[in-house]
């Protein structure tokens, strides 16, 4: 019996979606539950499961095509999973050879190794002969294509590899350009940045913050916090923790436009910018003045391990209230966020840096300073507002022990 797969409902407002990997090519078996393909939206990757056990029989919709919910992705033949596997890599329904390249497009499951290969040398599987088992890519296929393309003669140079020498480096090998299709992820990130920018009256304000305290604290308790818990004490739960206490006390940075009117939020849910190599998640902690240190940092990991793997759902990247971003963990020193509009606020962290501070008795001293930076809508938040929300996250973590007092 014939079996169509089609594109599932996709969540509120989101009507299409791209195929932008395949994990079983025609003729393959397939276990009820087994992933078939993945699909983009401009929020989340999902993946599409074989609803019973069979053999895929026809792939309808290719890598990088635009499909609307509910249109056709793939046949299968329901039964025994038994592989059907075309002689010489032929269709069944058609007497021309599958280019191993096309194979290798369709289930382009990579190891890290061949990744890292990649990505070093901006290529795409997708254009690499594959002759590993199931047509997979290997290292040896990705390394022999470079070495080709690396001796293959230059237009106008004669055949032969012209000699660099002195301070310029050797030239690259392999294309010069390469053009790739925008994901709908990356898309969707571009239009919403953009839409901050045209839309709120955006400003920022900066401060520095002394974290000897905070650092100290997670010497202390590193150990046993882990053993635990089961996760590191980082420093993003006690931002949140600090980024609550602020928000409660000035509400002006909590709130929203809403047409002609400014919506307050009694609630604090805090996004958090996750990078992760399908692009920017802000992911949602909710309800974050009710969940303990530990609680945040167990999510925060959770977050960063689905994020990579694309398992991020639509409804964890909807409703925040404000957002916090770390641009440190790549090593930024100072930067100016960008509003995760309709939110008003979000709070750029950076690195911490050893700097000569002077203190009240007027010694210098070393000190593991951050410079933090508070971006929001001049339209709802006033500077005033915005400057002392920004000192009363200062305090908060300079002296922890005002998030565990209330202080």
């Amino acid at each position: 019996m014939t079996i169509e797969i089609t594109v599932p409902p996709l969540g509120e407002s989101i009507m299409e979606a791209t195929v932008v990997r395949w994990h079983k090519a025609e003729g393959d078996a397939v276990v009820a539950g087994e992933v078939l393909c993945e699909l983009e939206t401009d929020k989340v990757t999902m993946e599409v499961p074989a609803p019973v056990s069979g053999v895929l029989s026809r792939i309808v919709a290719p890598l990088e095509s635009d499909i609307r919910v509910g249109g056709l992705l793939a046949q299968m033949e329901a039964g025994e999973a038994v592989p059907k596997p075309p002689s010489g890599n032929m269709r069944e329904d058609t007497a021309t050879p599958i280019p191993k390249t096309v194979l290798a497009a369709q289930v382009p499951k990579l190891s890290t190794s061949v990744r890292k290969i990649l990505e070093e040398n901006h290529l795409n599987a997708s254009q690499i002969p594959a002759t590993g088992a199931g047509h997979r890519l290997t290292k040896g296929d990705v390394q022999g294509f470079i070495a080709d393309v690396g001796h293959a003669p230059q237009q106008g140079g004669g055949g032969e590899k012209r000699s660099v020498s002195g301070q310029f480096p050797a030239p690259v090998s392999g294309p010069r350009e390469q053009r790739v299709r925008m994901s709908r992820l990356r898309q969707r990130i571009a239009q919403r940045l953009k839409e901050a920018q045209n839309t709120a009256a955006m400003l920022t304000t900066f401060n520095e913050v002394d974290m000897t305290a905070v650092m100290a604290l997670r010497q202390s308790y590193r150990d046993s916090f882990e053993k635990k818990h089961g996760v590191r004490l980082g420093f993003m739960s006690l931002f949140v923790k600090a980024v609550v206490a602020a928000l409660q006390e000035f509400p002006a940075v909590n709130a929203e436009i809403q047409g002609d009117e400014l919506v307050y939020k009694n609630y604090y849910d805090i996004g958090i910018a996750v990078g992760s190599r399908h692009g920017l998640v802000v992911p949602v902690l909710r309800d974050a003045d009710f969940l303990s240190i530990p609680g945040i940092e167990q999510a925060i990991v959770d977050f960063g391990r689905r994020a990579d793997a694309g398992k991020i759902t639509l409804e964890e990247l909807q409703g925040g209230t404000f957002t916090i971003t770390n641009g440190g963990v790549f090593g930024s020193l100072l930067s100016t966020p960008i509003l995760n509009t309709p939110q008003v606020g979000i709070l750029g962290m950076h690195k911490i840096q050893q700097r000569p501070m002077v203190m009240p008795d007027g010694s210098i001293v070393a000190r593991p300073m951050m410079y933090v930076a508070l971006s929001y809508d001049h339209r709802v938040v006033d500077g005033r507002e915005a400057v002392s929300f920004l000192v009363r996250v200062k305090e908060c973590l300079e002296d922890p022990t005002r998030i565990m007092l209330g202080a």
